[in-house]
């Protein structure tokens, strides 16, 4: 499975924190998937764990993993933007 490149994320998105408000920060630190999508990712998690997975399913479970590891890079950011405006 391929993994998301930091460095080129945190080039790409750094000026895209830099124009978050407060406001926006906190509802991307709060996002999460809807119960459904969640349901679907942790049983194609556990098909993927037992090794009964297809190869279209295991393309869509990679594509979730990575949509998850984006999410919480972009969450991450939107924390420490938080923080920097209660410090200041």
């Amino acid at each position: 499975m391929k993994t998301l490149d930091a460095p080129v994320l945190h080039r790409l998105l750094e000026p895209l924190v830099q124009i978050l408000t407060p406001d926006v920060a906190r509802k991307l630190v709060g996002y999460r998937f809807d119960a459904k999508a969640q349901a679907h990712i942790d049983k194609l998690a556990r098909k993927c764990n037992q090794g009964r997975i297809s190869d279209q399913e295991r393309r869509e479970y990679e594509t979730y993993v990575q949509t998850i590891d984006f999410i919480a890079i972009l969450q991450a950011k939107a924390r420490a933007c938080l923080k920097r405006s209660t410090d200041s």
